[in-house]
Formats: structure tokens, C-alpha cells, sequence
């Protein structure tokens, strides 16, 4: 009440009870005057009081006709605000006019501020920074202020007492997944150590687990399929993937080995992110050079690929229809290792579905970040 006379610089007459009086009290004003109401957090009248919705409905499908108001509502649970307006049996299905999901940064953006804050940054702090943080603003904002731009820094940051960082997956998820939350952190924690078809973590598991990876990727944005570029829709050769940086690294490390966490031992845990530091950051180096290729807009459709068996794997392979040309990458964090012949032998298969493109090999690697 008092923060809406402040804003407005009104003053309401009467009492003001419930949430229900409030809004019909708001949407009556905003016919004589604009201004803009933000709800943040919209999902948690589910735990107060989920009539809530049913009103709100009833009063702006009868105000908002005449109404001037811009009203925006904010939710940091994903599945419980796309069950809200998604929803065909919810009372505010297809009431929002505009739909806005943040996103991470683009590369330029990460490029961008960690040059302002650390200008003589390597590509291996570049490409620790987006290893972490994804673009992720929140996790972004805190590294910087915490000055933390090495592998070193961040580390340090991330594995100490009451860190941000060790609790982060599970604040962000247990809410979403409720009591389930068991299964679904574990085949998160199987797709982050690289046991990404379902067959595998069924075998590991011992249950099924179709159901739990569709919504992970339906209704929760977790993760997504992946398979070979060029593969039909319903090919049986997939892979699952975690969307977020973080979260896959949490998963990989931090949840993975909770027991040391809990107990105390970072210097345990930093130990192993040490030891496989190489392996798992050239998985996300392809991931960086995949993301480059998307935001250069080049390219009609880009992609992995492998065979049956998973044979002949090619980290990238990017394809512009228009200008017909096919571009097949290979990733190392050495450029050293990066072996031409192999790569030309290894596409084959697919060059020959290709025969009046332009074919381009390149091989990329931390030098190139």
C-alpha cells in the first residue's frame, strides 16, 4: 500500500485487504492515468495464495480494454511461469501480450567486459571466464567484483566458505523439481560427467528415464538432444546435453563430490577440477566455437557429427545453403594435435552428400578464442 502511494504519489482512501482489492483498485486507476506495475517473482502466489491468477484474470479481461497499464511479471522459476501462461488450464493462459527469457551474454559481451575490468587477459582466462559463468549476468557480475579472471581466481572463489557458487544448483533446481529432485540431479550429474545417452544412464541408474529427460528438456529448459547434423528427427543416435555452463560444472564437480564439500575439503575438489581441467574445458572450447559460429550468422545450420558406434566424430560442422558451402572444424586446445588428413578422412560421409559446395577444413584452438 505504501510503496504504491509513494510511486504513484496517491493516497489511497479506504482499506486495502487483499491482493484481489489491490489490483482492481490499480487497473481502475490506470484507466485515467499510464504507468507500469512490476511483479517479480510471480510464481510464488502458487504458495500463498493460488487464487490469485483466477482474479487477476477476471480483472484484467474486464479493465483492460480501457486500462493504461504496462503491467510485467517476473518469475525466476522457469517451469512454474511457463506453467502459468502456457498452460491451456490455468486461468492466465495466453493473457501475455510479449514474452522476454533472459539470456546470456553473447561472446563479444564476455570479450568486452573482461577486457574492461582485465585488459591483458590470456585466452585461457577468456575462456576459463565463459567456462564458469556461461555469460550468465549474475555469475559475470560476481567475478567481477571479486576481481577473479584466472582459472586460479576463480577456483579460489568458487571453493571457499559461504560461496555463492556451492549451494547455486541446488537453490536454483530443488524448487523446480520438488520432491523428485533425487532422480533429477542424478542424470544431471550422469549428461555433466559425460554419460549423455539415455542407455547409459538407464544401465547406471537402473530405472527408466525418458520421462525425466523430457521434461529436463521440455519443461524445465535444462538440456537439449543432440544429434549428428544431417541425422533425420527421429533418429535413435542422441545425445543429451546441459544448456548452462555453470550448472554443467556444478553437476561435474561440486555436486558430484558434495561429501568433500561438505566436510570441508575445497582444496580436495579443486585438486580434481586441476587434474581434468583439459579434458573438460576442450569440451567447452567446442562449445565456444560453436556458439561463435551461431552469432556470426553465417551458417544455415551447424552442428556435431558422428557415426554408428560413435565413429568418425567431427566436433563442428557448419552448413550455408545459400552460398553452398560446408565448413568441418576440429577442435584441440593445442593446435598441434590438430590432424588435417584425419579430419578429411573422417568426413567423407558426409562430403560426398555434398558434391558442387565448397568444402573448408580448419582446425581451431585455444589461440583462436
Amino acid at each position: 500500500m505504501k510503496e504504491v502511494e509513494r510511486s504513484l504519489n496517491i493516497t489511497i482512501h479506504g482499506e486495502i485487504r487483499s491482493f484481489k482489492t489491490l489490483f482492481a483498485y490499480l487497473m481502475e486507476l490506470s484507466a485515467g492515468r499510464a504507468f507500469t506495475l512490476i511483479i517479480d517473482e510471480f510464481q510464488e502466489f502458487y504458495n500463498i495464495n493460488s487464487s490469485v491468477y483466477s482474479d487477476i484474470q477476471n480483472i484484467w479481461d474486464s479493465n483492460k480494454d480501457r486500462s493504461k497499464l504496462n503491467l510485467i511479471l517476473c518469475g525466476s522459476i522457469y517451469s512454474m511461469m511457463k506453467k502459468i501462461f502456457e498452460n491451456s488450464k490455468e486461468p492466465l493462459f495466453a493473457r501475455f501480450t510479449e514474452k522476454i527469457t533472459v539470456k546470456p551474454f553473447d561472446l563479444l559481451t564476455i570479450k568486452e567486459i573482461i577486457a574492461e575490468h582485465y585488459p591483458h587477459y590470456t585466452p585461457e582466462d577468456l575462456l576459463a571466464f565463459y567456462l564458469f559463468t556461461g555469460g550468465v549476468a549474475k555469475y559475470v557480475e560476481i567475478l567481477v567484483r571479486k576481481r577473479a579472471f584466472t582459472r586460479k581466481k576463480i577456483l579460489d572463489e568458487i571453493f571457499r566458505e559461504e560461496s555463492y557458487f556451492m549451494d547455486e544448483g541446488r537453490n536454483v533446481l530443488i524448487e523446480e523439481f520438488g520432491r523428485e529432485y533425487g532422480i533429477y540431479f542424478s542424470i544431471l550429474s550422469l549428461i555433466a560427467s559425460s554419460r549423455t545417452s539415455r542407455s547409459e544412464m538407464e544401465s547406471i541408474l537402473g530405472t527408466t528415464v525418458g520421462g525425466y529427460l523430457d521434461r529436463l528438456e521440455n519443461d524445465f529448459n535444462l538440456i537439449r538432444k543432440v544429434r549428428p547434423i544431417f541425422a533425420k528427427q527421429g533418429s535413435k543416435s542422441m545425445r543429451y546435453r546441459i544448456e548452462d555452463n555453470f550448472l554443467n560444472f556444478w553437476f561435474r564437480f561440486i555436486y558430484k563430490y558434495s561429501s568433500a564439500i561438505e566436510i570441508g575439503n575445497f582444496e580436495y575438489v579443486k585438486e580434481i577440477v586441476e587434474r581434468d581441467y583439459k579434458m573438460y574445458s576442450g569440451l567447452v572450447l567446442e562449445k565456444y566455437f560453436t556458439a561463435q559460429l551461431m552469432e556470426s550468422k553465417e551458417f544455415s545450420d551447424i552442428g556435431s557429427y558422428w557415426e554408428k558406434g560413435n565413429s568418425n566424430e567431427i566436433d563442428i560442422v557448419a552448413l550455408n545453403e545459400r552460398e553452398k558451402k560446408l565448413l568441418i572444424v576440429e577442435v584441440k586446445r593445442n593446435k598441434g594435435k590438430v590432424d588435417m588428413d584425419r579430419l578429411k578422412e573422417k568426413s567423407q560421409n558426409i562430403v560426398k552428400d555434398f558434391p558442387d559446395y565448397n568444402i573448408q577444413y580448419k582446425g581451431l584452438s585455444i589461440e583462436d578464442v
